[in-house]
């Protein structure tokens, strides 16, 4: 299998009809849209990066079930090396492009991997299995090189109600009618990123399911462009701007994804109903996604930390002399490098995904993400802090070739002299892209409730961390009886002591309903 290009994944593009509209118009022709050309630049990236020979070994993987070499972005993770090498690889496409949105493909695989080995297990004995289903799906994937939109985010609606109990049914997808040769769904997604330049919509659910809610338990792949799917999109960062030196170039988009009654056949239903492992897959994606978020932010740290280092030097400072810079500069860097150094040791101790591959560990992945989630505005702040507020003073980029004026700016808008001032302009342009316009904020945004909340890792980290085997500890190394209570007719304190669902003994339990 050849590798696509950036070229030839626009051009692919071309081969699909899909109804999308972006600022109230309909879009002809997605591959020759200029206000999505930022995003299918980013995407553009990952392709370009897998066929560059230095990139070759952090880029791309052999899949061991078919031998072939493949995206890394599309890979299901064998050992925890490949999750370290996903991890790298994402930071380095983003740094490149900003976010290269990508990565998102592969988290989806990996999740529906891991949910239909376990249905199958779980369901024996049923007709055409579930992860036979998935392997062949995956295959197309990676043999047609595809760039998959994870649509899973509900419009939610009311959100004190339960998918079953809304007003309008559409807020969730669900499936509206089981057929012999498959299923048909209809609903919104809301957040779909990338949704109008990719090739297929994984479509599976945001939120742990009851047997009640069967309907809206639904894991499946349609294309961009199957009949009653509509996509309502924003333009992919800041496209035909002048001052915009980053995000006209890269961006994203996202879309609201309308399925209004769409046949998906069976071959591409992975689960429609079983509800445990659809909330297992739910799990699984949001560890395998904040893991690929924390190298998405290093990526953009990168940027940010090279940006800052720039301005500093156009404006004439030395860090080894001024400490208040020095200081900024490594509290950016300890930043950045602390929630990557989480997703290094998520990779380390991957575990067993429950289909013969491994996940990132979900302690680790999920204080990664918090810690970036938290963080993003302390990196602009520290950027800021660096570049000086010439970042948001700066005349628009037309006054560069005004006669009248360009001359006497020249003049007065320079740090060293030995750095041209057109030179410090365009770095305080590419600063305040990044940090302080319409695309800077929303990277603060996406950072923050990209991948869930905060509250959701919080969760997520007290249901998995062993709190108990600190407790353990802890009474082992008391020596005044308290641990003995109960054989002292005291009251126990470990029987007061909480234990998270599921981690009740080392070998773990099933938490309860």
């Amino acid at each position: 299998m050849a590798m696509l290009t950036a070229e030839e994944y626009r051009e692919s593009l071309r081969r699909y009809r899909p109804r999308v509209f972006v600022d109230g118009e309909a879009v002809a022709s997605v591959a020759d849209e200029p206000r999505l050309a930022p995003g299918i630049a980013a995407i553009g990236v990952t392709y370009d990066y897998a066929t560059r020979p230095e990139h070759a070994e952090v880029m791309t993987a052999k899949q061991a079930i078919s031998g072939l070499t493949v995206n890394r972005l599309a890979h299901l993770n064998e050992t925890t090396h490949d999750l370290l090498q996903k991890l790298e690889a994402v930071r380095l496409v983003c740094r490149e492009s900003g976010c290269a949105q990508r990565y998102l493909t592969g988290d989806g695989l990996n999740a529906l991997s891991a949910a239909t080995a376990v249905a199958d297990a779980e369901h024996a004995g049923t007709a055409a299995t579930r992860h036979e289903r998935f392997l062949g799906y995956l295959h197309h994937v990676q043999d047609g090189d595809l760039t998959l939109g994870i649509a899973m985010t509900d419009a939610k609606g009311d959100r004190s109600q339960r998918p079953g109990g809304q007003a309008n049914p559409d807020a969730y997808v669900h499936i509206t009618e089981r057929r012999s040769d498959g299923i048909v769904i209809r609903g919104t997604k809301a957040i779909v990123t990338g949704a109008p330049y990719v090739h297929e919509f994984l479509v599976m659910p945001c939120r742990t399911m009851t047997a009640d809610e069967a309907d809206f338990t639904v894991c499946c792949a349609v294309p961009v462009d199957a009949p009653g799917v509509t996509i309502v999109a924003r333009p992919a960062g800041r496209p035909g701007e002048k001052a915009a030196t980053f995000s006209g170039r890269y961006g994203q988009s996202t879309g609201v994804v309308v399925f209004d009654d769409v046949f998906v056949p069976h071959d591409r239903v992975f689960l429609a109903g079983e509800y445990a492992e659809a909330g297992l897959a739910t799990i699984t994606y949001a560890t395998h996604h904040r893991h690929s978020c924390i190298g998405a932010r290093a990526g953009f740290g990168d940027l940010l930390i090279g940006a800052g280092a720039l301005m500093v030097e156009a404006n004439g400072l030395d860090p080894d002399r001024h400490g208040h810079i020095r200081d900024a500069m490594v509290e950016l860097i300890t930043v950045v490098e602390s929630f990557f150094a989480c997703g290094v040791a998520a990779s380390v101790y991957g575990v067993d995904d429950g289909a013969g591959g491994v996940m990132p560990d979900p302690v680790f992945a999920n204080i990664g993400k918090l810690l970036l989630a938290t963080k993003i505005y302390d990196m602009h702040r520290l950027a800021h802090y660096v570049s000086g507020g010439l970042i948001v003073a700066l005349p628009g980029p037309d006054e560069d070739h005004n006669p009248e004026s360009a001359a006497s700016l020249e003049a007065v808008l320079g740090g060293r002299a030995d750095i041209p001032s057109a030179a410090r302009l365009e770095v305080a342009r590419l600063v305040e892209d990044l940090t302080a316009s319409y695309a800077g904020s929303w990277y603060s945004v996406i950072s923050l409730h990209g991948g869930g909340s905060p509250e959701a890792m919080k969760r997520e980290i007290w249901r998995n961390y062993p709190v108990g085997d600190k407790v353990d500890l802890v009474e082992r190394l008391l020596d005044r009886g308290v641990a003995a209570g109960e054989a002292a007719g005291l009251p126990s304190i470990r029987r007061r002591v909480s234990r998270q669902p599921g981690r009740c003994c080392d070998a773990g339990c099933d938490p309860p309903a």
